[in-house]
């Protein structure tokens, strides 16, 4: 399966220790298996006067589901949420090497602190939180992962 990264710079060889704490699935290495939401991320950085760089790679999912302990969200659920919300409080202390689900929207600061504050059911916060376009991210938090499994194929500038 091919895969991609949106950034300001070409990442050759990924590793986790560059990412942030407190996002959506914790601290990893990002991708996604639609470019054009990886196109999305690097013009991010773009609007901010810097570059536009997707960076691709191939990996073995399947293989990977074989070896590392995965947990994979069909869907945007009560789950979800939960899991969201512990990695932006940086709560988390599963040992998932591979997390795989779908993008919280732009809202997602605001729901989450009107969810946080009680102000909001969970069911509304999942509502508010779904992408209307599909999306999908993938959260690779093992290095081990990384080293083994993901493979660079290229970099491309986007205009």
């Amino acid at each position: 399966m091919t895969v991609y990264h949106g950034s300001a710079v070409e990442v050759r060889k990924p590793d986790i220790c560059h990412s942030r704490e407190n996002v959506d699935f914790g601290k990893g290495f990002y991708v996604t298996p639609i470019k054009g939401q990886a196109v999305k991320w690097a013009e991010r950085f773009q609007r901010h006067g810097g570059r536009g760089i997707v960076s691709a790679y191939e990996i073995d999912l399947e293989e990977c589901k074989s070896v590392f302990n995965i947990m994979e969200f069909d869907s945007y659920t009560e789950e979800w949420l939960d899991f969201i919300t512990t990695c932006r409080r940086s709560e988390d202390t599963s040992n998932y090497d591979l997390v795989i689900g779908g993008v919280a929207n732009d809202k997602v600061f605001n729901t989450i602190e009107l969810y946080f504050e009680g102000l909001i059911e969970k069911t509304e916060a999942i509502k508010r939180l779904r992408y209307e376009k599909p999306n999908l991210q993938m959260c690779i938090r093992n290095q081990k992962l990384i080293d083994r499994y993901l493979q660079y194929k290229k970099s491309e500038e986007i205009e």
